[in-house]
């Protein structure tokens, strides 16, 4: 049974729509009134990005809101790893702070746990009939590469591992111990679940409102080195 949703968010130089997504998930109601714990992880922005969060806690003090502020910008893994140290739900969801992922899916990406069937649940943005904003070929291209070779390392059969949205059982993550502290998490954080013994992980599609570099996104192709290296690194040489 799942009584509360731990919902992490890492935040970096977000002021323009952290409060949107703050908003969006709490006007989404959860299926059999599952309760949300909501975490923002401050990466030490250099914006208004803290400003905005403590002003939403304030004028929502029936939102559980949690704010960690890292005490130097250390990438979206190491806020992802401090937020999993204080979550307290039965499960855990990784929300981007950007606006790409849209909150209002959380039903969906609970539905295989509810039922009894998941451990974890990835949100792929290349299935299902979800809108999808057409952006950069080769970046496309470069996401299914990733996920078919991390997929030919862990046996799973994936398709996009890369996926921001992310639910995953608490109990679980945090007897993992994760290393990668910026980008890296996500092939790390796959490779690692393969191996636990028994999971269960499903994939469902997502809708996905991607940004371009000029609305803010900040992944580049360096990162997608760093994925290819992190994909070998916790596959074959762990």
């Amino acid at each position: 049974m799942i009584n509360k949703l731990t919902i992490i968010i890492p935040a970096y130089n977000e002021e323009f729509t952290i409060v949107t997504v703050l908003g969006k998930i709490t006007e989404t109601g959860l299926t059999g009134n599952i309760k949300k714990e909501i975490i923002v992880v401050n990466d030490c922005s250099t914006d208004q990005t803290l400003k905005q969060v403590e002003t939403f806690r304030d004028q929502h003090p029936e939102v559980a809101l949690t704010i960690l502020n890292q005490p130097k910008n250390m990438g979206k893994g190491a806020a992802i790893h401090a937020a999993i140290e204080q979550a307290t739900g039965e499960f855990l969801v990784i929300q981007d702070a950007d606006l790409e992922y849209d909150p209002r899916e959380y039903n969906d990406l609970l539905k295989p746990a509810i039922e009894g069937f998941a451990d974890v649940v990835y949100g792929s943005r290349f299935m299902g009939g979800s809108p999808h904003r057409i952006l950069f070929f080769w970046h496309s291209i470069g996401n299914r590469f990733l996920t078919f070779l991390s997929n030919m390392l862990t046996g799973l059969n994936l398709t996009d591992m890369e996926s921001g949205y992310k639910l995953i059982r608490t109990d679980i993550i945090k007897k993992i111990h994760l290393r990668e502290k910026r980008f890296g998490f996500e092939p790390e954080v796959t490779a690692k679940l393969s191996r636990v013994p028994g999971i269960r992980i499903y994939e469902i599609g997502v809708s996905y409102y991607g940004r371009t570099f000029a609305e803010g996104k900040k992944i580049n192709w360096k990162d997608g080195l760093k994925a290819m290296y992190c994909i070998f690194r916790y596959n074959i040489f762990r």
